[in-house]
């Protein structure tokens, strides 16, 4: 948690944000392992403030000033997100760059599974799902000021660099499925086909906000990782998370009863999809899914690295991670292997 003093922190925010008076109370969400995020009170409003952990980062993460360009640019469209209020600079009350959003109220559904409700309502949410993320990826990011977010061309060989060496800073000792991992997304590279598109980069149900009484995202959260790239990136990544264990660490959908529950099956999810865009279902599935896995993986070896050096925003479960990424590279060596 960020060290700051209240007065100070409190005529800050009374000067840069919009409807902001006396800082009445400030409490830290305890989930997420990314950037702090705390819940704002000042007279009878909440506000949300996300900033920049603190200590030293890696190279590009946190970067909550991107987090507040898209979505301040994607206000202006059918694309759900929070309205964003102020972007502060480097040297704040709380020592980190933050952002100030409103806070919407609604719907965080942390289980996939949806448990409690009917299928017909967890087949809505599904959907209400897809639809979303076909949205975010119709917009043209030239339309909203988004042009240069990202560079274009070759994602995934770009992606696969970069991850690798994040991968690689943030490890304490080689991980032989990793390694292993690198050189076959290397060795079964994709070719470029052009699609490019704003990407979200953590596409998963417990980063949106539903309506309180409708199957309605009123809100996607957690932009850190977006960018310009190719479209098939989201989709796969949600799909990978319903293969990861419905237990423990895990938000997944492995070993659920999908058809019992009402939940589209992965090859419906992805069909609706391509249906929305009108683009033909992807062939070499495997890859965006073998690569989902190991740029999640490196995610969390950096988490974890953080943990190590006491920068980690949830720390509590910093050695738990260890067992986590060593699970996630076994299970994609296991699907690259298998396919």
């Amino acid at each position: 948690m960020h060290s700051y003093d209240h007065k100070t922190l409190e005529a800050y925010l009374a000067t840069h944000v919009p409807g902001f008076g006396s800082l009445d109370g400030i409490e830290k969400f305890s989930d997420g392992q990314s950037n702090p995020t705390y819940r704002l009170t000042s007279g009878g409003t909440d506000f949300v403030l996300r900033a920049k952990p603190p200590g030293v980062l890696l190279k590009s993460a946190h970067a909550v000033d991107r987090e507040f360009r898209v979505m301040q640019a994607l206000a202006c469209t059918d694309v759900p997100v929070p309205h964003v209020l102020h972007l502060s600079g480097e040297d704040t009350p709380l020592g980190a760059q933050f952002m100030v959003m409103e806070m919407v109220k609604g719907r965080i559904f942390w289980d996939p599974a949806l448990t409690g409700m009917s299928p017909a309502e967890r087949a809505a949410i599904y959907d209400a799902m897809n639809e979303t993320l076909a949205r975010l990826h119709s917009v043209v990011p030239d339309s909203i000021g988004l042009g240069d977010y990202g560079k274009p061309g070759n994602y995934f060989e770009r992606q696969v660099t970069r991850w690798s060496g994040q991968y690689q800073q943030a490890a304490r000792a080689p991980l032989p499925d990793a390694l292993w991992l690198m050189e076959w997304l290397s060795t079964n590279m994709v070719s470029d086909d052009g699609a490019s598109s704003i990407v979200h980069g953590d596409y998963r149900i417990d980063n949106m906000i539903f309506a309180p009484d409708a199957p309605r995202v009123l809100a996607v959260l957690d932009w850190e990782l977006s960018t310009l790239g190719h479209p098939l990136a989201d989709l796969a990544y949600q799909c990978m998370h319903w293969r990861l264990p419905h237990a423990g660490h895990f938000r997944g959908l492995g070993r659920v009863d999908r058809a019992a529950l009402g939940l589209p099956d992965e090859a419906a999810y992805v069909a609706a999809y391509c249906a929305r865009r009108q683009i033909s279902v992807p062939d070499n599935w495997t890859f965006y899914l073998v690569f989902s896995y190991f740029r999640l993986l490196a995610i969390l070896q950096g988490v974890r690295r953080r943990g190590l050096e006491g920068n980690a925003s949830n720390p509590k479960d910093t050695e738990r991670l260890r067992d986590v990424i060593a699970l996630l590279a076994h299970d994609a060596r296991q699907l690259a292997q298998t396919a």
